[in-house]
């Protein structure tokens, strides 16, 4: 049977075993992002990577909230075995989620490489082989590593999403604008006023709006972001649709068209946030205020 293409991991349970064996395939080089990490299967496959010979390189954020000390001792511990770590401090924080094996295979994800993201929050990862994926991705690393500009091809853009050099409120607008019949949305951190008098706009259009609150979610944690736009486009990744994460921070999210995978993904929300209601997005957050896209 032919290798799949792309594939969806959704389940607490599978996600460790995806990271890890994204890792394990690496047989030249693994280029990784990381926010937070403290997963001991994780590392030891990091390092077990370093120690077969595969040149491993992790960017790691220069700053997290309360994680200043992890930070440093994650990042000492991979320099001491065998990984290139970089500390990125070009924006606010290196909040991407990414993973690139061999520039053959890699995964876009909103989760941490923590047990909590592990076990009990709402995340979604993608393992891909798609060459836009992983050439975009490839060259996201290489840039990032080196400090200059991600200069990404078109379709490279069609598939990635990155912030905040790719004008991401822009982005998610022109995905908002296509919706004729639903907008289904999780973001705990949904506060930026552009995009919410946008939600409130299209469902006035007649758009069904429905957004899934921290409640909903439970006994899931509140953590990863999901669009679902019709049945015909998702996103998922590191993107909150928050003024911080929009304008000031290193993002990333994935742009998924496969009708399978949408629908698993609206299966989730189905299972998940069916309570949600459909309101009008201004009897939800504080008045809106005048900002340009």
């Amino acid at each position: 049977m032919p290798t799949p293409l792309e594939r969806l991991v959704i389940a607490p349970s599978d996600r460790r075993r995806a990271i890890v064996g994204v890792i394990r395939s690496a047989r030249r080089q693994l280029a990784l992002s990381i926010f937070r990490c403290d997963d001991e299967p994780v590392l030891r496959a990091l390092a077990a990577a370093a120690a077969r010979g595969v040149r491993v390189s992790a960017i790691v954020t220069a700053r997290a909230k309360a994680g200043a000390r992890g930070l440093d001792r994650v990042s000492e511990w991979l320099a001491a075995h065998g990984v290139e770590v970089r500390r990125c401090s070009t924006w606010t924080k290196y909040h991407a989620k990414y993973v690139v094996a061999d520039e053959r295979i890699a995964l876009v994800t909103s989760l941490n490489f923590t047990p909590k993201c592990f076990e009990r929050t709402c995340d979604f990862l993608l393992v891909t082989r798609d060459p836009a994926v992983v050439s975009g991705l490839s060259a996201l690393f290489a840039a990032d590593w080196s400090a200059r500009p991600a200069e990404l091809t078109a379709a490279q853009r069609e598939r990635l999403i990155v912030g905040p050099d790719d004008a991401p409120r822009r982005r998610f607008a022109a995905l908002l604008t296509q919706a004729r019949h639903r907008v289904r949305l999780i973001d705990a951190k949904l506060t930026d006023p552009f995009t919410c008098r946008l939600l409130d706009a299209r469902h006035r259009a007649g758009v069904a709006v429905e957004i899934a609150g921290k409640r909903v979610l439970r006994p899931l944690r509140a953590h990863g972001k999901l669009l679902v736009i019709d049945d015909s486009a998702a996103v998922i990744g590191s993107i909150a649709l928050a003024p911080a994460s929009l304008d000031r921070r290193r993002e990333l999210a994935v742009v998924i068209r496969n009708p399978g995978l949408i629908a698993a993904l609206d299966g989730f929300w189905r299972a998940h946030c069916e309570p949600a209601r459909a309101v009008p997005i201004a009897h939800a957050f504080v008045p809106f205020v005048e900002v340009a896209p």
